[in-house]
């Protein structure tokens, strides 16, 4: 019994998870060389502390990121892929490191922790498949040798003594040993085997005999040639050099005197061709090796390029056949291999098909699709350095602003994860930032050098600097909510001065030190508290001239940083240390009333939460964000997903649950909180009273309790609600889950409920159009007005067919070309094809609803068509559109947005799908809402999440909310057994559960038993034996049931699952005792086979082998008498595998043909109209990379990625997605121990 207790104990605790919902990935740093690298279909660049790789979705033709490295602790100064091993590459950074990883496995796999030098350029070696070379300042070249017998460090034996600092070098990809280094005096060395080293030859000839400097920035070798090598200096442009014959065979020429290069690539896919970056703007310039003037110009941004990388296979999801004519070996670049076309002015040059991976002076990256000239990939405007600080906009909760060491604030839309403004920069370090009350749209921001600004978001200038603090750096800045004139600063010169938004100084507060952070109250406009470097936390009072504190607060033990007030109680404030606490003080009592301990490094991000007043959530330099309970100082999750120090954390009043982070590892995660309070809108779901939901704070602050909303937008909520006189539960269900629910599509969601619930569409917000919308609503072909107005001049049958043999060459070149020809036509089948063939699923949308709504038609051929075509149209043209939403749906649903998946559902009025996919995301509560409002087409997939979440509830104290929503559901009895059933309580507590839920008292269920056991109704005996106090005997009649069904040779799961499931509902502390050993082996190995079953019914693809092995498992280590046999376990596994999926490696066997499709025949649904629900479980946040992916699966042995969940013993980890699965088909944890798996 002990032993079950600390089990739920352990459960509990597990299920308080923040859940990350959102990621904003760093930009690329523009200060190393070689920080973008490619290998087959993932491309990775280096932000200041950490790498982001890249890899393409098959699937969708598109590039995702896949995973974050971030061993390094300082800044990363190169990166090399690996060109025998496609998972292997290396980075160096300042703090002489040097890690090979394996991207695959997301680990490192060696490491050297003293490069003796910063290494300023990294390369494989030629003749080593576990060989690194690198080099810094002026060498020697170090090849370190990391695996084998002959690991270890040596020095080149030529590659040294250099006369300038090296800039970066290159292995010859063909010569073996050929080596090329390039100086910051813009001269080369080259090296190769048995030829005579040239140090410091080919300058450019306007520096010789000078000692200017002119570094190069670029070098890449000829791929045709052993002879010829692409050199860019920053000066003095592009050359092709002889490195045999030392001569200069071509230099190009630049359109303007002030273009200058800073980064250059062949195009493999084009012999002869190479591309370059221009440093000052993003100009791409593409060029053939025998010309000196470039063949074309493309200006993709404003901001220079940093570096260039062509990736060599072109990411497509159909081969495309190469442009470039068969070579020999020795063919040099310099040969017309691509005869350079001739440009007119109406006629650009075509490129042929490439890939490039971009980065730029401001961080962005992108891959650019040359011979589309779009991109493919764009992430813009990321920050390169740690973010310091993020606040929501008071206005609006969709924006977030961020401020960063790169010296840039920047505003996200965390609905799209893109940034929307970015500030004019070079304001060194930007430490904080505060936005103006309401709806002003300006910024404060503090910096390291200029002192204070204010900047005007919306017109992209400063408007104000204030430079009270002179050169010393500020800290902190606070824009006062309470008086929008007033703007807080503090400095390290010592002094909190509050200024108006004017520059009047009104008050000049000296600390002993230096102060570093400041805080308005929210309840009293007069009173600011600030934290000083000498460990105390000061509160200062306005309204009075005395420049002398009204409190100091002592008891940190290092510097106090961040202080923040509770926006909840009154006199009530927090503070963050250098000593790893968070303290809590009474302004009013004068004292500590807590301290809150765990982090183990400096504290920086505070956040008080805005609607239930004991919830504080701390950043620490230990790279861990803390959520507390105040009350009693307990700990309830700790997330471990940045990569380095946390800084801001931030929340919006109107979205209180949602939260977001920034880190020295560059990025800002969003989060919700959600799950620590998720009882609430399950109160508000199954309509309790209001003091269930709502409090004042004193009734929330009680040790214990159980969580209440107190703040202004759940008052507020329930004012509007007092004023309906109709519909409204139905608002109170909307606006309450959009209180609780992250940004990604909730209101979208509710939006398109409120059209299939016949609301005037007048009252649709404006967000709506920007998202995804009902069929019925137009979607305008603004791009495609041109192919409209195509008016065929001759025959109609001869153009049409004139036309679709256009269309059908243009898109076996794949060229969006093809799109005019086919909307002329009217071939919408054909074009919702070629979109959804290269994974445009948006614009296949497009067309497809388009054509159902009538703006594409078909030419009539002749005078005497009648309506039956259009008739048959109609329904060809609704049933792409469905294929498409669903195809849509799935994307989103991959990319972890199964709301968004849910709204492509909704807009062809699949209620059921959309539900569906809710319940696969494991957003149940969001899901019960919605199927609430939309009533009976929903009833099926809403009484199976109210299922879910009655189990998830199970567990004390929160067994009468089980019931609560078991009672929802119209036919209950059975589930309310399986409840009643698994309660733990004494005689006494059972039968007023048993009350609560219409079921007769113990004794009386004895009776039942029996008297039904008598009538033959064995469902009916197991379920009132299980409601006994006698439960063993359920098990005992319900295993010999099954057991004897098994036995047969027609049996059918759906036959025997009921049993099953309801024998699972006995009570745990029962199931687990001695006696209960064989019973409980029994019950464990049926239902592992059972719930084996099920997954392949379900299509839970990645725990069937699990669930068979599970079973096997138990079948070898416990003496029982079921009738299964390893070895049938092992051939329906082996069929299984083999006849399910199409690219298996070898046919299937007859015999495996036939049991599978015995296994087929067993598992189909025998009840009609059953919800059944297919497809693989995929919670948001499953796709985002975190730095926590350390646990691996006690299923597969690989890294999970996503989030986890840990099983009983405290260390065996599976993926929450398995968790869940796992659970909707078997109860029982995979360790075999008895106890019930819960991971909803």
């Amino acid at each position: 019994m002990i032993w079950v207790h600390y089990f739920l104990c352990l459960y509990q605790v597990r299920m308080s998870q923040v859940k990350q919902v959102g990621l904003l990935a760093a930009g690329c740093q523009p200060w190393n060389k070689d920080v973008c690298a490619a290998s087959g279909d993932r491309f990775a660049y280096c932000a200041t502390l950490a790498i982001y790789i890249y890899q393409l979705d098959q699937q969708y033709n598109e590039f995702k990121l896949r995973s974050i490295m971030s061993e390094h602790k300082k800044t990363i100064t190169a990166i090399s892929w690996s060109p025998d091993h496609p998972d292997l590459f290396a980075s160096a950074s300042a703090d002489n490191l040097l890690i090979v990883w394996n991207v695959a496995e997301q680990k490192a796999v060696a490491r050297l922790d003293n490069t003796k030098g910063i290494p300023a350029s990294v390369s494989w070696c030629w003749n080593s498949t576990s060989g690194v070379a690198f080099v810094s300042h002026r060498g020697p070249l170090y090849i370190w040798v990391y695996a084998g017998p002959d690991s270890g460090v040596t020095v080149h034996k030529e590659a040294h003594s250099f006369l300038s600092d090296i800039c970066l070098f290159r292995w010859h990809p063909t010569k073996k040993g050929k080596l090329v280094f390039g100086h910051t005096d813009g001269s080369l060395s080259i090296f190769q085997p048995g030829s005579k080293s040239q140090k410091h030859v080919l300058r450019p000839e306007s520096l010789e005999g000078t000692d200017e400097e002119d570094p190069i920035t670029a070098l890449e070798w000829d791929p045709l040639s052993t002879e010829y090598l692409l050199v860019s200096n920053l000066h003095n442009g592009i050359r092709l050099v002889d490195s045999e014959g030392l001569n200069c065979i071509t230099s190009f020429c630049f359109p303007s005197a002030a273009a200058s290069v800073q980064c250059l690539a062949w195009v493999p896919s084009a012999p002869g061709l190479f591309i370059t970056g221009d440093s000052q703007v993003g100009v791409l310039r593409i060029w053939n090796a025998s010309r000196s003037s470039p063949l074309d110009n493309i200006k993709l941004k404003k901001t220079g390029f940093h570096a260039l990388h062509v990736l060599h296979s072109p990411p497509a999801k159909k081969a495309l056949g190469s442009s470039s004519p068969n070579k020999s070996q020795y063919t040099s670049s310099t040969s017309e291999a691509v005869p350079p076309p001739t440009l007119s002015q109406n006629h650009s040059f075509s490129l042929p098909p490439g890939h490039a991976v971009c980065c730029f002076m401001d961080g962005g990256v992108g891959l650019y699709d040359m011979g589309a000239k779009k991109w493919d990939f764009l992430r813009d405007l990321g920050h390169v350095e740690t973010i310091f600080d993020c606040k929501f906009k008071p206005d609006d909760p969709n924006l977030l602003a961020t401020a960063s060491f790169d010296g840039t604030i920047k505003v996200w839309d965390t609905n799209t994860l893109t940034a929307v403004y970015t500030s004019p920069g070079n304001e060194g370090v930007v430490y904080s930032l505060s936005w103006a009350p309401g709806d002003l749209n300006c910024i404060a921001g503090a910096t390291s050098r200029n002192g204070a600004f204010i900047w005007d978001v919306k017109k992209g200038k400063m408007i104000t600097r204030f430079n009270e603090h002179g050169k010393n750096g500020i800290f902190c800045i606070s824009w006062s909510h309470k008086d929008s004139k007033r703007i807080a600063t503090c400095s390290g010169d010592g002094f909190c001065i509050i200024r108006t938004i004017d520059g009047k100084v009104l008050h000049k507060y000296k600390h002993p030190a230096a102060v570093f952070g400041c805080d308005w109250s929210q309840n009293n406009k007069d009173m600011i508290a600030t934290g000083c470097e000498d460990k105390n936390v000061r509160v200062y009072y306005l309204a009075t001239s005395s420049e002398q504190p009204l409190k100091v607060f002592t008891g940190h033990l290092a510097k106090v940083f961040h202080v923040r007030w509770s926006p909840l109680r009154e006199g009530i404030l927090c503070s963050g240390s250098d000593d790893g606490t968070v303290r809590i003080w009474d302004y009013t009592q004068d004292a500590c009333i807590n301290v809150l301990s765990g982090h183990t490094a400096p504290v920086r991000g505070l956040l008080w939460n805005t609607e239930v007043p004991y919830l504080l959530t701390s950043g620490s330099w230990d790279y861990t964000i803390r959520v507390w309970d105040t009350r009693d100082g307990t700990c309830l999750d700790t997330v471990y997903d940045h990569g380095a120090d946390v800084y801001g954390l931030t929340c919006h009043p109107s979205r209180p649950f949602t939260m977001a982070s920034c880190s020295r590892d560059s990025t800002v995660r969003l989060w919700s909180l959600t799950p620590l309070i998720s009882p609430l809108l399950l109160n508000i779901v199954t309509g309790q009273p209001w003091d269930r939901i709502l409090g004042n704070t004193d009734r929330a602050m009680v040790p214990g309790s159980p969580p209440l909303l107190c703040g202004k937008v759940s008052r507020d909520i329930k004012q509007e609600l007092d004023k309906l006189t109709s519909e409204a539960r139905v608002k109170k269900l909307r606006w309450f889950s959009d209180c609780f629910s992250p940004p990604g599509g909730s209101n979208n969601l509710w939006d398109l409920v409120s059209v299939i619930n016949g609301q005037d569409d007048s009252l649709l917000p404006p967000s709506y159009s920007k998202g995804v919308m009902h069929m019925k609503h137009l979607l305008r072909f603004k791009t495609w007005d041109k192919a409209l107005s195509v008016a065929p001049g001759v025959s109609m049958k001869y153009w049409k067919k004139l036309m679709q043999r256009r269309a059908d060459q243009l898109m076996a070149e794949d060229n969006d070309d093809a799109i005019p020809y086919c909307i002329a036509t009217g071939d919408v089948k054909k074009l919702v094809n070629f979109f959804s063939g290269r994974g445009q699923l948006k614009e296949a949308l497009l067309v497809a609803q388009g054509a159902c709504e009538g703006n594409i038609h078909t030419p009539l051929s002749s005078v005497n068509n009648n309506s039956s075509n259009a008739v048959d149209n109609k329904q060809q043209y609704q049933s792409l559109l469905h294929r498409v939403c669903t195809e849509l749906a799935e994307w989103y649903f991959q990319d972890g947005c199964c709301v968004l998946a849910a709204c492509c559902h909704l807009a062809v009025d699949n209620i059921e799908l959309a539900l569906s996919t809710l319940i696969r995301g494991n957003e149940l509560e969001l899901a019960v809402c919605v199927g609430d409002v939309l009533g009976e087409a929903a009833m099926k997939s809403t009484a199976y999440c109210l299922e879910l979440l009655a189990r998830k509830y199970m567990t004390a104290p929160t067994w009468e909310l089980s019931a609560d929503l078991l009672h929802m559901i119209p036919d209950n009895k059975l589930l309310l057994s399986k409840l009643c059933a698994l309660y733990p309580g004494n005689p006494a507590e059972n039968n007023s559960l048993h009350e609560r839920c219409g079921l007769p008292p113990l004794e009386e269920c004895k009776s039942l038993a029996e008297d039904s056991l008598a009538e033959g109704d064995l469902l009916s005996a197991v379920q009132f034996y299980l409601l006994s106090d006698e439960p063993e005997t359920a098990l005992s009649i319900g295993l010999q049931h099954v057991k004897e069904q098994l036995s047969g040779s027609d049996w059918m799961v759906d036959s025997v699952q009921p049993i099953l499931d309801l024998l699972s509902y006995i009570r745990t502390d029962r199931l687990v005792m001695v006696k209960m050993t064989e019973a409980r082996s029994e019950l464990l190995i049926l239902c592992g086979y059972i719930g084996a079953l099920l997954a392949i019914r379900r299509q839970y693809t990645s725990i069937v082998s699990a669930l068979y092995e599970y079973t096997s498992q138990l079948l070898k280590r416990r003496e029982v008498c079921v009738p299964l046999k390893i070895e049938q376990l092992s051939a329906e596994l082996d069929a299984w595998r083999t006849c399910a999926y199409t690219n298996s490696s070898s046919p299937p066997s007859e015999e495996q043909s036939q049991e599978f499709t015995c296994l087929q025949n067993r598992i189909c649904p025998t009840e009609i109209g059953s919800l059944v629900l297919f497809g693989p479980d995929y919670v948001t946040g499953s796709n985002l990379p975190s730095h926590s992916d350390v646990q691996l699966s006690c299923f597969t042995g690989q890294r999970i990625q996503g989030p986890v969940f840990l099983l009983e013993d405290g260390k065996s980890a599976i993926s929450l997605n398995d968790a869940l699965m796992w659970a909707k088909v078997n109860p029982f944890s995979p360790l075999g121990t008895g106890v019930r798996i819960v991971p909803f």
